[in-house]
């Protein structure tokens, strides 16, 4: 299951944020998702895990936890429609 962790602090690291949730299972990705200009991060990024049941058991524990004064947002990742991605306007 791919899981959506929101708010996080500009400084957490890929390794921080799995070693914060292999506390509740087998932990298959971790991805920060970063500014492509700047390499910053944007403050959310995505944990898959092994098993739904596993993944369950982080979301319900790790959601408005505090990390580095941060309250994490943590919840089902959902996927991308053509809806959510408008096109930019350019005047």
């Amino acid at each position: 299951m791919k899981i959506y962790v929101g708010n996080l602090s500009y400084q957490t690291t890929e390794d921080e944020l799995n070693d914060l949730f292999k506390e509740y299972g087998e932990v298959s990705s971790v991805n920060i998702i970063k500014d492509r200009y700047t390499d910053r991060s944007k403050g959310f990024g995505f944990v898959e895990m092994l098993t739904d049941a596993e993944a369950e058991k982080a979301i319900e524990n790790l959601n408005e936890t505090e990390i580095k004064e941060r309250k994490l947002r943590v919840n089902q990742a959902r996927e991308k429609t053509e809806n959510d991605r408008q096109p930019r306007k350019f005047y």
